[in-house]
């Protein structure tokens, strides 16, 4: 069967513009598109997409020396754009956000050392101590955060604060137990006034992209987290 699979795979020339050849050992060649790797070392194996549309599993140790090493160069490369996505990338806004964030540790805003940047959303989250509505508020988007957060690294949410006074904006992190970073005080109004998320009104959820274009601007938790789960 195993044999079949792979003669059958090695025969069927794909229209696919990202397909390739791909030779057997035994010198079989055919245009394939070559969809993941899996495994690594001698179980390194690469899935295929046929003309047919379906895709077949080829062991490395099935392919040619040429071919072999191909999938070796295709695998590495994956692994490194997954690399990269998982570290974020650069945005509109990290003139300003970069080195700029402090986060809750215990009971005090400390420097945001940890930061990773987001690989596709930043949520801002607008709101003030003061604010009764945000304060009903902030428990639910406390919670949302808690549970699509981690291990999530599409989105980021960073609070940007009303307040008048860095205490104010520390004793309200503290009494939400707010998980997020947060913009620094100081740093609130020009972030305001560099980016136009026409906010007229506390509690305000808006969410970008890393080119800066507003995705969505809602307060309901469920439709942000269908995005960017």
């Amino acid at each position: 069967m195993k044999i079949l699979l792979l003669a059958t795979a090695l025969l069927t020339v794909s229209s696919f513009a990202a397909s390739d050849a791909w030779t057997s050992k035994d010198g079989r060649t055919a245009q394939l598109e070559l969809v993941k790797t899996t495994g690594e070392g001698d179980d390194l194996a690469g899935e295929f997409r046929m003309k047919n549309g379906k895709t077949v599993k080829i062991k490395m140790a099935d392919l040619d020396e040429a071919s072999a090493e191909k999938l070796q160069t295709a695998a590495a490369a994956l692994v490194k754009e997954d690399d990269t996505a998982e570290a974020g990338a650069a945005s509109v806004f990290d003139d300003i956000i970069d080195g700029n964030l402090v986060k809750l540790d215990g009971k005090k805003l400390k420097d945001c050392k940890d930061f990773a940047k987001p690989t596709k959303y930043y949520i801002f989250y607008y709101t003030a101590s003061w604010c009764g509505p945000c304060q009903q508020f902030t428990p639910s988007l406390v919670k949302f955060y808690n549970e699509t957060k981690p291990n999530n690294n599409n989105f980021e949410l960073i609070l940007i604060s009303s307040d008048q006074d860095e205490e104010a904006m520390e004793e309200y992190a503290t009494s939400k137990s707010m998980p997020w970073p947060q913009l620094e005080l100081s740093k609130a109004p020009k972030f305001k006034k560099k980016f136009a998320h026409g906010v007229t009104g506390i509690p305000s959820v808006v969410v970008c992209d890393l080119e800066g274009e507003i995705v969505a601007k809602t307060t309901d938790l469920n439709q942000i987290k269908k995005l960017v789960k």
